[in-house]
């Protein structure tokens, strides 16, 4: 399951900002985390509540989904996956490989391929809150 080897990149991410910065303890975390990916997120808050280091034994994980957003290179419009009908298989085949959405997804305006997406890949930390070491 991948969503225990993205739970595990944040908490190491985490971890390593609160060393930059100086931070006694992690109050907060907040995560996007993009539609294409198409993470469980019940299972992503659960590995991140079971792999917590001490520095964030308290932390609070806010984890705000991003849409997925595309724009047509050949009519300029943009759109959202709610706007095309796309079926399970064809979206977790998106999700292995995203590269293949050309195949499935096509502008619900002119009918291109032809697309870019604008956001909605990836896992990253928004921010992190802390409290300061006293040194």
């Amino acid at each position: 399951m991948h969503e225990w080897a993205l739970a595990e990149a944040v908490i190491t991410t985490a971890f390593q900002i609160a060393e930059k910065e100086n931070l006694e303890e992690i109050i907060e975390v907040n995560i996007k985390l993009g539609e294409l990916q198409q993470v469980d997120l019940d299972i992503f808050k659960f590995a991140l509540s079971q792999l917590k280091p001490p520095l964030l034994k308290n932390a609070k994980f806010n984890v705000t989904r991003m849409n997925a957003k595309f724009k047509c290179r050949a009519c300029g419009h943009e759109w959202s996956f709610n706007d095309v009908a796309i079926d399970e298989d064809a979206r977790e085949a998106i999700h292995f490989v995203p590269e293949i959405a050309h195949t499935y997804v096509k502008c619900p305006r002119c009918g291109s391929p032809d697309f870019e997406v604008l956001q909605g890949r990836g896992v990253w930390i928004d921010s992190v809150v802390g409290a300061k070491r006293d040194d």
